[in-house]
This record gives structure tokens, sequence and C-alpha cells, in this order.
């Protein structure tokens, strides 16, 4: 997923002491570089090396975006499977707090990148815990580690919550198992404050293109300007708790403002289709969609104009599903006073909205 980034927070502890954290620039990464900009951090980034600039998601956050001119905001180059450079750079800035949001986050990718999913996700997560104990920071520093609700996969309890099992249907899934259990090891064989929040699917206009409820946004924006006039999804049975990734950033900031390391399920607990995320998009633009056929012969027909807007495509199915993601968050209600403040639809439109504007000023995006 992306440059992974670090950031510094200023007197924090009533000095001017340096008190870096780390998020990446994907769509998390930026929601959260805001979020601690606000609070007076400084922004460090790990960029991996790219012929294009990919920093489009944090380009607003430069002092002179135009020119790239780095204020409370830098970048470093580096990347999740080098532990030289996560090394170099720790023990530069020593940070005292850091997010790791660097991953390949993409279920389906990891199917076919499964043994790179497995070096960033897994080994790139155990990488970052060793910098951290060669730098001597075990003492000082606070590690938040992004978990998934992918964990529970196969699901063994409804909702899901802290202390449900774990049951990874994906290599992503797999990977971010190991990550998981490598980050309670380090907290507890070397008194680490480290924390998993194991957040459930969170998505904004800043979501990839393409996971799915991206793809649906940008293609109803596509069809209601006449630039597309049908699209291919997959398993559209498939059912998600979905929040807004701008919700999940303060989740992240709370539980390293704790006394002690706890983790955290961090979901809405409202449970949708991925047919209903299609249905409320469509008719945001005025459209009303009826499903007609079966299986890999449905599609979603335009009840105002009939015209097919969309179609089932076996390729987009993943060798093992997950079909249902419910979470259980009352422990960050409780302990961190979290709670969700973007509801479904609210999501929905802002997320078709964009896309919208996005499309007409450059369809090809």
């Amino acid at each position: 997923q992306g440059p992974f980034i670090c950031t510094e927070k200023t007197e924090r502890y009533g000095n001017s002491s340096a008190d870096p954290d780390c998020v990446v620039s994907p769509q998390d990464g930026s929601y959260l570089a805001e979020f601690l900009l606000e609070k007076g951090y400084e922004v460090h980034g790990i960029v991996r090396r790219s012929s294009s600039f990919n920093t489009g998601r944090i380009e607003h956050l430069y002092k002179n975006p135009q020119t790239h001119t780095e204020g409370n905001m830098k970048l470093h180059y580096g990347d999740l499977t080098d532990s030289t450079c996560l090394v170099k750079i720790i023990n530069e800035i020593k940070p005292t707090e850091i997010y790791n949001l660097g991953a390949q986050s993409h279920v389906k990718i990891s199917f076919d990148l499964a043994e790179y999913t497995a070096d960033v996700d897994g080994l790139g997560t155990l990488r970052l815990l060793d910098a951290i104990k060669t730098c001597g920071l075990i003492q000082s520093v606070r590690l938040y580690q992004a978990s998934t609700s992918e964990l529970y996969g196969k699901v063994q309890e409804i909702p899901q919550r802290e202390t449900t099992t774990f049951y990874p249907r994906s290599p992503y899934g797999v990977a971010k198992l190991y990550a998981y259990w490598i980050v309670v090891n380090f907290r507890e064989a070397y008194n680490l404050f480290a924390v998993n929040g194991i957040l459930f699917n969170h998505e904004s206009p800043r979501r990839g293109a393409n996971f799915v409820t991206r793809k649906i946004s940008r293609s109803v924006a596509k069809i209601h300007l006449g630039q597309l006039d049908c699209f291919s999804l997959g398993n559209l049975d498939s059912k998600r708790d979905w929040g807004h990734a701008k919700d999940y950033v303060e989740a992240m900031w709370l539980m390293l403002q704790q006394e002690e390391p706890e983790d955290f399920v961090i979901a809405t607990g409202e449970v949708h289709s991925v047919r209903e995320f299609v249905e409320k998009a469509f008719k945001h633009v005025g459209k009303t969609i009826v499903w007609e056929g079966k299986d890999e012969k449905e599609v979603g027909r335009c009840q105002e104009t009939g015209n097919i807007h969309v179609r089932v495509d076996q390729k987009y199915y993943r060798p093992t599903e997950v079909d249902y993601l419910q979470g259980d968050s009352s422990k960050a209600l409780k302990k961190l006073g979290w709670r969700p403040r973007v509801t479904f639809e609210e999501l929905v439109k802002e997320m078709v909205d964009a896309d919208i504007e996005l499309m007409r000023t450059n369809p090809n995006a």
C-alpha cells in the first residue's frame, strides 16, 4: 500500500524534544497526517522510490504543494522490506510514537502476490519492531500496528470482538495475523507499548481505485456523466462493516494516549452488502437498480432507462471468500470514548460526489 510516514510532535512532554510518529500516505495515512498536524505534529514519511510522484493524497500537506516544498511534513526514502533503512531513519528521528500503516493491503491481489504480501505485511512489521529495539527505544516509543478485520475471515462469532478466534482466509489475512502476534510478543517480551487496532473496513474518497467501494463510486460517477455504460463486480452478497477512514484515524491516535497498551476493535457495528452499496450509490444520482438473473448471470438494470449498468464477473471472486464481517467496538467506546460519526449513507454520498467532481475535470483519472 504505498509510502510509510513518520510524524513528529513537539512539546508533548512540556519541552521541545522531537516525538515522531509513523503513518502512510494512502487513504489512512493522509487523514492521520492531517489529524496529527492539527495537533502540532511534524510529519516524517518513508516513501518508496518511484519514477513518478506517489504522494497524491498528501500533496496538500506540503508547505508549497506546487514545488513539493516541505514544511511540517518531511519525507524520507525507504521501505518496509529494508531493515537497514528503517534502523537509519528511526535512529535519526528517534520517535516516541509510531503508526505502522504500511502494507500490501488489497486482499484479492494478495493471492497473486502472496510472498510479497507476507514479506511486507508480516516480516515488515517484525523489521520495524526490531529497528525500535536496535535503536534502544523500547522504553520510550509507542507503536500502533494497523491490524484488520480480515483476521476473522471465516467468522467464528457474530459480531466479532477482541476475544473472537481468528480464521484468516487470504494471504493478506495470514500475513496480518503474524504481524498481530509479533506485536503482542514484543509487548509481552520487552514491555514495549504496542497495540493492534483491529479496524473493520473503512472507506473515503481517497480509497484506492481498485478497492470495491471506490470502484463502485467511480463507475457510478462515470455512468452519471455519460462516460461509461456498465461495470463488473464479484460477490454482490459479501457483507461488510463499513465506516469512514477519517473517523478511524482518531481511534488510532487515542489508543496510543492510554495508560496501558491494549488491542481494540474499531467498527460501526452495522453491516451492508456490496449489492446495497451499489444501490445506494446509484440512488444518489437518481437511478434505481433492479437485479435480474442469478449467480454469474446476474445483472443490475436501471429501472428508469432499462440499461444494464452492473454485471457479475467470476474473475473478481476470491479463491476463499469472506462473506460476513461485523465488528463490536463497545470496548473502544468504553475505554477510548470513541464512536463513529459518519453514517453509511453519508459515506456513499461523499464518495460518489467526490468522484463525480473528479471525473468532470479528469475523465481519465
